[in-house]
């Protein structure tokens, strides 16, 4: 499924033009993505929460030249979905 997908049964389900769907929907990703990027969690109850992860410095191999490189500590975005958000078979 892609955004204009989502686009479409919103507004089929809803009733609301295409156009306003994906304003909503344009608007709401990008103030998750404003609000991660300050290391700000989003937590929508019954889908998941928006976190982010810290990656601690580790030594990695170069495999082709076989050097070692270290990459640095860093912040990663992620996903935790909750527990109302199951898959069924």
């Amino acid at each position: 499924m892609i955004k204009a997908d989502i686009v479409n049964e919103v507004a089929q389900a809803t009733g609301i033009e295409k156009i306003s769907v994906a304003a909503v929907l344009d608007a709401a990703l990008e103030s998750i993505k404003k609000s991660v990027n300050n290391s700000e969690p989003v937590y929508l109850r019954g889908f998941g929460s928006f976190i982010i992860k810290h990656r601690a410095e580790k030594t990695a191999r170069n495999i082709t030249k076989g050097t070692t490189i270290t990459i640095p500590e860093h912040d990663i975005p992620a996903f935790k979905p909750s527990k109302a958000f199951t898959i069924k078979k």
